[in-house]
């Protein structure tokens, strides 16, 4: 699948503003990465894949034909830092997500077919059997578990972010947005979370908040910073990251944690596979790397697990 010119040029635009605008060291606490790199405005570069061995045990657990195959088709969207974003030349992806597909895939003796595809075109296209698996930072719900499977590899969730001139406090109730403009990635979690409270507002006698969706992530940031909007919900390293790269902006707060996942189509054999590379990183200390890389040690599990139910 191609890659349309204009979310090449806001994936550009991201990493541009990510490089000069720098105003803070971002720190670990903050899950802005730890990496020298990282503290001087560029995305970290330290290879955490690399060395990653196959290991035979998880590998077994793959269906025969794929062992023999030895490649499998993926998807990935590619957002903003830490989850996945293009590098300088606006062709290469890096990102959390990258390194823990990659990192998978070598526990699994597996080669990666990697395809750029937007985030709503994905969990679909798994579905019609078009890729193996996908990335996106994909919430684990109860909704998306009726047709999609999942192995899990990290915990991230919804968060809010907003201008430092912002008068808008820790948002623990979706009515505490009424009346403002609300940006957020369509075709996410955020986006049907807003839609199905909208509603509340006008119960409570108060005007409904607005959702601006936008099909880049970096065209949530411009209409922040340009005031078109009053605050962004994405996920929450996306958001922990982001303000500590660009200027006037501050984290609000977490709203909700949701387990992350691999995306399969609904009854993979390629499941069990995954979660035993998974928990294999998790032995051998790749998995920690990779969070000390991207600064999201906050998202570490315990245990990868196949399609847990939704945290509530």
């Amino acid at each position: 699948m191609s890659r349309p010119r204009h979310t090449a040029l806001f994936a550009f635009i991201t990493v541009a503003a990510l490089t000069l605008t720098a105003c803070a060291e971002p720190t670990g606490a903050a899950g802005g990465g730890s990496d020298e790199t990282a503290a001087k405005g560029r995305p970290p570069t330290t290879d955490v894949v690399s060395k990653v061995r196959k290991d035979e045990a998880a590998a077994a657990l793959l269906p025969a034909k794929v062992r023999e195959a030895g490649t499998l088709r993926i998807a990935s969207s590619v957002g903003t830092p830490p989850g996945a974003f293009y590098l300088e030349d606006g062709s290469t992806p890096a990102g959390a997500d990258i390194d823990f597909a990659d990192a998978a895939a070598r526990v699994l003796g597996l080669k990666l077919d990697r395809e750029v595809a937007s985030f709503e075109a994905i969990l679909p296209a798994l579905g019609s059997g078009k890729y193996d698996l996908g990335t996106g930072n994909f919430g684990v719900t109860d909704e998306r578990r009726r047709t999609i499977d999942f192995v899990t590899y990290i915990n991230d969730g919804q968060g809010f972010a907003v201008r430092e001139d912002s008068t808008l406090g820790k948002v623990t109730d979706l009515t505490q947005l009424c009346g403002l403009n609300v940006a957020t990635s369509a075709g996410t979690t955020f986006e049907v979370t807003l839609q199905e409270n909208r509603s509340r507002c006008a119960r409570a006698g108060k005007e409904p908040y607005e959702v601006k969706t936008y099909a880049d992530q970096a065209a949530v940031w411009i209409s922040l910073q340009q005031g078109r909007s009053d605050v962004v919900m994405s996920t929450i390293n996306g958001l922990r990251y982001a303000v500590t790269q660009q200027e006037g902006l501050r984290f609000l707060n977490e709203f909700k944690r949701l387990d992350v996942g691999f995306a399969f189509k609904k009854g993979t054999p390629l499941a069990p596979a995954f979660r035993a590379a998974v928990n294999r990183l998790k032995e051998d200390g790749t998995y920690e790397r990779i969070l000390k890389k991207w600064g999201t040690a906050k998202s570490a599990i315990e245990t990868s697990e196949i399609s847990p139910p939704e945290i509530t």
